[in-house]
């Protein structure tokens, strides 16, 4: 039973792990782009945007993180023969993925922290996309432990990828013909 339990514990947190990281870097554009505005707007909608990313990042996203990482750990030590199978290897180094975009994301709340962004809101549209990868890899290795189904995650996962990123550009050509920020 406490098996079922942390198991349990461990994909709630990894859920609410991933929706930080979605929200963290829609945060993050709406920061972007309301460098854009005129001001006083400008400077009411960067402090508040700033204000949420650090509510959502330190008490959602890296709570999460860490307690996703205590549980995986927990699991391991009561199923260490997932270590013998090669699904989990490559689990595991998705999840190093996971925590190097994690640092990314920890780098560029740093820079908000000192009151700039250096990237685009269509770069940062991008690389929200990554987590997204990351998840259906981890998904696709936990479910269908399996080289070929592996494979054939991978697959989908190129292909969502693709759609992602022309669903993105659609988005950003109709946001250029249509302002969605006039009411």
């Amino acid at each position: 039973m406490t098996y079922l339990y942390v198991k349990s514990l461990h994909i709630i947190f990894v859920t609410t792990w991933f929706a930080g990281l979605f929200y963290i870097i829609r945060l993050f554009i709406y920061y972007k782009e309301a460098e854009e505005k005129e001001e006083p707007a400008q400077s009411i909608l960067k402090k508040q945007y700033a204000l949420m990313c650090k509510r959502l990042w330190y008490i959602i996203t890296w709570p999460s993180a860490v307690l996703t990482t205590i549980f995986a750990v927990w699991l391991l030590v009561l199923q260490p023969f997932w270590l013998e199978a090669n699904w989990m290897w490559i689990k595991l180094f998705f999840v190093l993925l996971l925590f190097a975009y994690h640092g990314s994301c920890q780098y560029m709340y740093n820079q908000i922290e000192r009151g700039y962004l250096n990237y685009s809101s269509y770069g940062l549209r991008i690389w929200n996309e990554v987590a997204t990868i990351i998840l259906f890899a981890c998904v696709f290795l936990v479910v269908l432990k399996t080289t070929l189904g592996w494979i054939f995650g991978v697959v989908g996962i190129v292909g969502i990828s693709i759609l992602l990123m022309m669903g993105i550009k659609l988005y950003k050509q109709i946001r250029q013909k249509r302002s969605w920020d006039e009411d």
